[in-house]
């Protein structure tokens, strides 16, 4: 089977989502005109996941589907985890999606469509609804810059979401109607050329949780293509569905406090080693010390408040 589109999902503690995202992923696959592998990671699980991934899979293949299962022996967070997807993804387009979704029948074959429509694309993002309602403005980011930063922990792009000024972060003045380029997507929904993969490398596995997304577009990018975002709605995002972090998506899952610790705290440290990587040499000292400092206090309140609930 010619493989058309690689899929990598990472699963970790993830049972209750799995059936209605393969099921969403399978009905998607129908309309894509080459073959379709799906590659599941199980990020060592320690509730029912890979037990329930290995009954679908016999369930859902068929000739032009394929379900791969890789078994991690421990949990090597989102960019381990897609690390040991892609060494078994041979598609010539590769998608990493979140467990926490439901894909819309069309999202494969517009996706694949559009980055067809231009060479210089060189991985995409689609419009994504949140669970509770809305886009999720992740979908729609700009590079974490210390201004960028400032204003949105500040609360200044909530204030003025269509201030060009204060709304750096996320970029919500730009026309969320119309396809256009931006700094980067997320990786609930982040479809890549293999070729661009084979030129970039892999994922940073320094990241453990969030902001290895960032890195992967902010690499893309500065190797001189495009990140798109594609303004019709593919997905449907429940957010949260393995950190525990978002109080929306909790009552869909039974992530233990934990988790969500250790999930907070490695958000803290990507922000610190985003920055260290890409940003330090670009401003001078004493920003670096501020920035560093507010990643550490604001990083203490997230703990805290995880630690608490």
């Amino acid at each position: 089977m010619e493989v058309e589109l690689s899929i990598i999902i990472l699963s970790y503690n993830t049972q209750k989502f799995i059936e209605d995202c393969l099921e969403s992923v399978t009905k998607a696959a129908i309309n894509v005109s080459g073959g379709v592998e799906i590659i599941f990671v199980d990020n060592a699980s320690t509730d029912r996941s890979l037990e329930e991934i290995k009954k679908l899979k016999i369930k859902n293949e068929s000739k032009n589907l394929k379900i791969k299962i890789v078994e991690s022996e421990k949990n090597l967070g989102y960019a381990g985890g897609n690390n040991l997807g892609l060494k078994e993804a041979t598609g010539k387009y590769i998608l990493f999606l979140n467990m926490d979704t439901l894909v819309y029948p069309e999202a494969f074959s517009d996706a694949i469509q559009f980055m067809e429509g231009d060479k210089e694309i060189g991985a995409m993002t689609p419009k994504t609804i949140l669970v509770s309602g809305g886009m999720d403005p992740d979908c729609h980011r700009g590079f974490p810059s210390p201004w960028a930063s400032l204003t949105y922990f500040l609360g200044l792009e909530r204030l003025f979401p269509k201030s060009k000024l204060f709304g750096q972060y996320h970029k919500l003045y730009l026309d969320l109607s119309k396809p256009h380029e931006i700094d980067a997507g997320f990786g609930t929904f982040m479809m890549v050329k293999k070729e661009i993969i084979d030129k970039v490398g892999v994922w940073d596995n320094r990241y453990f949780f969030y902001g290895e997304d960032l890195d992967y577009f902010y690499r893309i990018k500065k190797a001189g293509y495009k990140i798109m975002f594609y303004p019709k709605p593919l997905l449907t995002h429940y957010k949260g569905g393995s950190s525990g972090l978002r109080k929306e998506s909790r009552k869909f899952s039974s992530v233990s406090r934990e988790t969500r610790l250790k999930t907070a705290k490695a958000s803290v440290e990507a922000m610190e080693i985003f920055y260290r990587k890409f940003y330090k040499d670009q401003f001078s000292s004493w920003v670096t010390s501020l920035v560093i400092l507010a990643i550490k206090v604001k990083g203490s309140f997230r703990i805290l408040k995880h630690y608490l609930s």
